[in-house]
């Protein structure tokens, strides 16, 4: 007699992650003392051009309400895939090169991709 074994739990997530590929970005930054507003206009100026770029879902910017906090701005943005996230950011900087865009000096970040394991 042949018995089929239940399908395991981390199976079942790991095959709805598989099927729901969107991707999430997470890049938090940290902004030298006088440098927010032109961080700002760096952040809008990369928003506007990702968000003509296949793949992109939505995004948003988040500002950190505690003085000296580690992080000034926390970005997180939705993307249907990895890959389409790295297509879009590639084109982005090489357009940013091309037309000698540049983050404010100091402004640091650290850009990292998630996705959601839990709702």
């Amino acid at each position: 007699m042949n018995i089929k074994k239940p399908i395991s739990l981390l199976a079942a997530a790991s095959l709805s992650f598989a099927a729901n590929a969107q991707v999430v970005l997470i890049n938090p930054f940290t902004v030298p003392e006088g440098h927010v507003e032109e961080t700002l206009v760096f952040w809008e100026t990369a928003r506007d051009f990702l968000q003509e770029e296949d793949g992109y879902v939505s995004t948003n910017l988040h500002k950190a309400l505690s003085e000296g906090a580690t992080f000034e701005f926390i970005n997180v943005a939705i993307w249907e895939s990895e890959d389409s996230f790295k297509k879009a950011t590639g084109n982005m900087q090489a357009y940013f090169k091309e037309n000698g865009i540049r983050a404010p000096e100091g402004v640091k970040n650290d850009p990292a991709l998630y996705q959601v394991i839990r709702n």
